[in-house]
């Protein structure tokens, strides 16, 4: 609530009883498809074909995502979308001791080649396109796509999906870096430049506010910290020699969506005028690169384990903003998310809660059906005007890699100001703080992963056992060199997983060389 009494937006907003014409006079919405896109980025935007629709997966073992994979597709899913274990995220080998107890635990594992061979074993790679939730070690996942994809003798040319590759956001709020700050956004541009040379349909970022979203910022800091990192990485790329509309049309962005409805519609719409603006006026870059083409995920950290079922109406509401605020692709999170893995049939339902959407509802029949509307437009107003002041602090303080410790502190005062008003229930969480009932928790069924971890070590041994150690010697080295001499490290990585180098071993050279990230 606002200090006035009257309900607010999670930016702080103060919601008006009604709204005019003078409420949206700043608005300018302009046409779908035409610059700034804050109607959409396309003329016809779901007419013609609707949003992607990518669930997410990854279950300890390459054989079992596989198979969620397969369930998916044949489920009518249109994209596909990698979880990774924590060890994989963190460089880490599966026989490594610091990834003891985690092995497998919140998505699948990969150590070798020949996992990512089992992870995709009968789906076409010419034919779906895989996201890939991966950022420290992004260069060595892509690679060892890539080398999977040589060696079924399919066309580089002919690979689609992205790689999420935004490691400013893991230093800002979600913890999973390995190497400084300035080596790891070298990482980041040679696979841009990779990407805009040999893979022409992947998008080689996936520049994150979700996961910030999920860590408690508010709507407007969510855009505004997302863009502000595009921003950083515009301009990385420029100094690495490579031309905006070279790279800039394959960028692509992942945004939450959260329970509040109309700001959440509102949020997306300013995200695009926010970004075709900075695009043009900073780095005067075409139409195709003013574009902020963005996947979205229904929000994580609003399901409750408390009455699991609410979670499919949350579900379904977020969605619908997603789809309403002109997303270009869409996860839905299963019900049972907030205390286990997602079980099969969730998961299903989930994917259902999306094709209701698309085939039953009619948001596909006109563009932006929300635009014009007096409070959407004020409400896009008001957070562009938010989002553009954080955006003018982080350049003062010298750009996003420079103000990371400020959007951490942001995003931690906004967190905490949240909870504290669910906790004396200024804010409602049904089943949570109102409607509560008495009932037990729901029994999770979990997998056996001390097995689980068994078994990849295992598997792990077995390469390391007949691989010729000293072809990967030499290739590891050529990915050192690589590393110190400035070349692109993609091409030697790629060379390196082949001969069934470890992504452990290909982390912890460039450990050796780099350091590992120390927190101020």
């Amino acid at each position: 609530m606002s200090d006035q009494g009257g309900p607010r937006t999670t930016s702080g907003i103060d919601i008006q009883r009604l709204y005019g014409p003078a409420g949206a006079e700043t608005s300018d919405p302009g046409e779908p498809g035409q610059w700034p896109f804050t109607r959409g980025v396309y003329r016809d935007m779901y007419r013609g074909r609707a949003w992607t629709m990518r669930q997410y997966a990854g279950f300890g073992t390459s054989e079992e995502t596989n198979d969620r994979f397969r369930y998916l597709l044949n489920s009518g899913q249109t994209g596909l979308s990698v979880a990774f274990d924590l060890p994989t995220q963190m460089g880490l080998d599966s026989d490594d001791p610091r990834a003891e107890g985690e092995v497998g635990r919140v998505g699948v594992a990969i150590d070798t080649l020949e996992d990512v061979e089992r992870l995709f074993a009968n789906i076409p790679l010419d034919q779906v396109s895989t996201s890939m939730t991966i950022n420290a070690t992004a260069g060595i996942l892509l690679a060892m796509y890539v080398a999977v994809a040589d060696g079924r003798g399919v066309e580089r040319m002919s690979l689609s999906g992205t790689v999420q590759n935004d490691i400013l956001k893991e230093f800002i709020s979600r913890g999973t870096y390995i190497y400084p700050v300035e080596p790891s956004l070298r990482l980041v541009t040679d696979i841009f430049a990779f990407c805009s040379e040999k893979l022409p349909r992947w998008n080689s970022i996936s520049i994150s506010g979700y996961h910030m979203r999920e860590a408690g910022a508010t709507a407007a800091q969510e855009i505004a910290f997302t863009l502000a990192n595009g921003r950083e990485y515009v301009r990385r790329a420029l100094a690495r020699g490579l031309e905006v509309d070279q790279f800039a049309p394959r960028l692509s962005f992942f945004f939450a969506a959260h329970n509040h409805l109309f700001e959440e519609v509102a949020k997306f719409r300013a995200a695009r005028r926010l970004w075709a603006r900075m695009m043009r006026e900073e780095f005067q870059g075409s139409d195709r690169s003013c574009r902020l083409r963005f996947h979205t995920q229904t929000g994580g950290s609003t399901l409750t384990a408390q009455q699991p079922l609410n979670n499919v109406v949350r579900v379904a509401v977020q969605a619908l903003a997603g789809v309403l605020g002109g997303t270009q692709s869409l996860h839905t999170n299963s019900f049972d998310e907030a205390f286990a893995l997602p079980g099969a049939e969730a998961a299903r339902l989930a994917l259902r809660t999306q094709q209701v959407l698309a085939e039953e509802s009619g948001v596909r029949d006109t563009v932006d059906p929300l635009g014009g509307s007096y409070y959407v437009e004020s409400l896009t107003d008001q957070v562009e005007e938010l989002a553009r002041g954080f955006l003018e602090k982080i350049e003062e303080l010298g750009g996003a890699a420079a103000a990371i410790p400020f959007m951490t502190d942001e995003i931690h005062r906004s967190a905490y100001a949240w909870q504290l008003e669910v906790e004396s229930r200024e804010r409602s969480v049904v089943g949570v703080n109102i409607y509560e009932d008495e009932e037990l928790p729901a029994p999770v069924s979990l997998p056996d992963f001390t097995n689980l971890q068994q078994t990849q070590r295992t598997r792990l041994d077995a390469v390391r056992s007949r691989r010729d150690s000293d072809l990967v010697e030499r290739m590891l080295d050529d990915v050192a060199e690589a590393a110190t001499g400035g070349a692109n490290l993609l091409p030697a990585m790629i060379e390196a997983v082949k001969v069934r180098a470890t992504l452990g071993e290909i982390s912890g050279r460039l450990v050796r060389l780099w350091g590992p990230y120390r927190s101020v």
